[in-house]
């Protein structure tokens, strides 16, 4: 009997040690650990588990994650998690409501309940503090976006948007010579005209569904420095319900009313916006510096010759001077560590080595033999090339290749460089400032009613004598409040 009673207490000691975890589990629980069936000495990979948008359980970038930090002696093994089709941020949210966290976490935007309300993302500082790689690859933008939300991070340039003509196109006109002299809202109209009778475009300008990329070019030159102006009286007002607004409205309106800009401009999405600058119909459009100019320039060669190059333009002078002013307020998207995580130093251990030479070498250039090869010591990019992109480090920020690029395909074409040159010389920082959770649904309400007045403002169907009634509009629909938090914080 006495014996029977001992090997039941030492069953039930083992129920209780296996249980005793208990709570929500993050995605690598169990297997964030090395291995325990590993021989000693060679202990198994640390699992890190990774979401992010668009990546797949086989994509090519996971293996060579893998590969590469375990030739520096951290044994990693990556775990996908798979989040539901649709909306990304909406599907990865259910998915961390669920109690499903993965140890890396990719967002695109719906971050701030996370980090803020339930406090579930881990602040980066101490870690980006100790770094080497992460924190030489960043650009003066992400140390204040980071500095002001430490929640994400994300190593590449800010998103500007900048506008660009075919070489073609601008040499068959004499205003161009003139508009690059002297980029005034008069010298771009009279370029726009004659942009477009020149060269038989439909109109002059196109923008995918909203006047962002209008505003790219001239929203500063008509006063919009910020999206929060400060009067007379001292007080911060919202720019666009100032006589700034009312102005630039007027001079998108006689775009459109003369067929300057895209009369289908609200229903143009990102592609069919460049099928129109590839096809002709459009003399300009705007692309993201860098990266995404470099396309625009490879697709308008392929499909109308090597004289269709792309050239970038000036933001438009006046009031003042540059493309959109860029937030700084924290990272519209970016990489976030789990607080619950097991392994948070080697999650970001993940990070730091995509920022290293080697990673970055991966980010930007591909896969050694699939996406570029090396001849004749050069690096020479493969037609796979153009299928690639960084998932992390997009900056050139102490990116030194340790190999040449071949001259027939270099790292970034002419065009490209040279936007990346324009956007860190005309360009400023933007006041604006984290929408707390509780003012959200106001500022999408505000937001909302200005963006239907803009359009049919543009389009006619409002006129803009109407501009003092929408700004009553905007106030009751909470820009009131907003404007009240926004004198409270902006210094």
């Amino acid at each position: 009997m006495k014996k029977m009673l001992v090997m039941v207490i030492a069953v039930l000691m083992i129920l209780t040690t296996a249980c005793s975890s208990g709570g929500k589990e993050s995605a690598q629980d169990a297997k964030g650990t090395p291995d325990a069936s590993s021989e000693k000495g060679n202990e198994g990979p640390v699992t890190i588990s990774i979401v992010y948008k668009d990546m797949a359980p086989d994509d090519p970038w996971i293996k060579a994650v893998e590969d590469g930090m375990k030739a520096e002696g951290k044994n990693v093994k990556l775990e996908f998690v798979p989040v539901q089709s649709g909306t990304y941020s909406e599907k990865l949210g259910l998915l961390l409501q669920s109690g499903t966290i993965p140890d890396l976490i990719y967002f695109q935007g719906g971050d701030y309940q996370f980090a803020v309300t339930q406090k579930i993302l881990e602040d980066l500082t101490p870690y980006i503090e100790k770094s080497t790689y992460v924190k030489a690859a960043m650009n003066p933008y992400n140390q204040e976006r980071t500095a002001n939300y430490p929640y994400l991070v994300w190593l590449s340039p800010s998103t500007t948007k900048v506008p660009v003509v075919r070489q073609d196109f601008f040499d068959k006109t004499t205003s161009g010579k003139t508009l690059l002299e002297n980029p005034s809202i008069e010298n771009y109209y009279n370029f726009f005209k004659e942009v477009k009778e020149k060269n038989g475009a439909k109109f002059a300008y196109t923008v995918p569904g909203d006047l962002d990329e209008l505003d790219a070019v001239f929203a500063q030159a008509f006063g919009l420095t910020s999206t929060w102006l400060k009067g007379e009286d001292g007080k911060y007002a919202f720019g666009r319900t100032t006589k700034f607004e009312k102005e630039k409205l007027e001079f998108y309106a006689k775009l459109y009313k003369e067929g300057l800009l895209d009369p289908e401009f609200l229903t143009k999405k990102w592609d069919t916006k460049e099928k129109a600058f590839y096809d002709g119909q459009a003399a300009v459009i705007a692309g993201t510096q860098g990266k995404v100019i470099d396309m625009y320039n490879s697709k308008s060669v392929s499909q109308n010759g090597k004289t269709a190059t792309v050239m970038p333009l000036p933001p438009a002078k006046g009031v003042g001077e540059g493309y959109l002013p860029i937030d700084v307020s924290k990272e519209s998207r970016g990489i976030a560590i789990s607080s619950v995580s097991k392994n948070k130093d080697m999650a970001f251990a993940v990070l730091e080595f995509l920022a290293s030479p080697k990673g970055q070498m991966l980010e930007k250039l591909g896969i050694e033999g699939e996406h570029y090869t090396i001849e004749n010591d050069k690096i020479k990019f493969t037609d796979k090339y153009a299928e690639w992109y960084a998932r992390f480090v997009d900056n050139n920020t102490n990116f030194k290749p340790d190999k040449e690029f071949d001259p027939t395909t270099p790292f970034l074409s002419e065009a490209a460089t040279k936007s990346l040159d324009m956007v860190a010389s005309k360009s400023t920082k933007d006041n604006t400032f984290i929408i707390p959770e509780d003012l959200q649904s106001k500022y999408d309400a505000a937001m909302a009613v200005y963006k239907e007045f803009a359009a049919n403002v543009v389009t006619g169907k409002t006129p803009i004598d109407q501009f003092d009634k929408f700004v009553q509009d905007w106030n009751a629909a909470g820009g009131s409040d907003l404007t009240t938090k926004a004198n409270e914080v902006i210094k």
